[in-house]
């Protein structure tokens, strides 16, 4: 099986609220991905607006060079901490939604250059694994580091 095939594409999303620069948060996306990605991926940018009348910036992208993305799944492998690692492989099951992972990532570390797992106010990741099973995901996950 080609390396290339493990992952169909990968959707980026994150919420710059009104507190926060927006540049900053874009900055944080470009850190996590590898650098054949960063340089070349686009974010489209929608302005939405809270429930409080607050502005908020959402950026979004999907990640379809395939060739790229287990550089990028390799990437977060190797840089996340055998902590998120154990967190993540005991709650798998809270992750994966048939052929899909849900990760969510600290915007604050993601500036700083570092790749932390955090529930609260996430750089969010959806993962696509076309036709793999449950199985197979996990077996792609620890090849690529993300699992002990």
């Amino acid at each position: 099986m080609s390396q290339k095939s493990l992952v169909n594409y990968i959707d980026l999303r994150a919420f710059a609220h009104a507190t926060e620069d927006p540049e900053k948060v874009l900055s944080a996306l470009h850190k996590l991905l590898p650098t054949e990605l960063s340089e070349t991926v686009q974010f489209e940018k929608n302005n939405l607006t809270g429930h409080h009348g607050n502005s908020i910036t959402l950026f979004t992208t999907q990640l379809t060079e395939k060739k790229h993305l287990p550089t990028l799944l390799e990437k977060i492998g190797q840089n996340i901490n055998a902590i998120d690692k154990d967190t993540l492989n005991n709650n798998l099951q809270l992750h994966i939604d048939k052929t899909n992972l849900y990760l969510r990532f600290d915007k604050q570390a993601a500036l700083l250059g570092k790749i932390k797992f955090t529930q609260n106010d996430p750089i969010h990741f959806k993962i696509h694994f076309k036709n793999k099973t449950h199985e197979e995901i996990i077996e792609i996950l620890k090849k690529s580091g993300l699992l002990p």
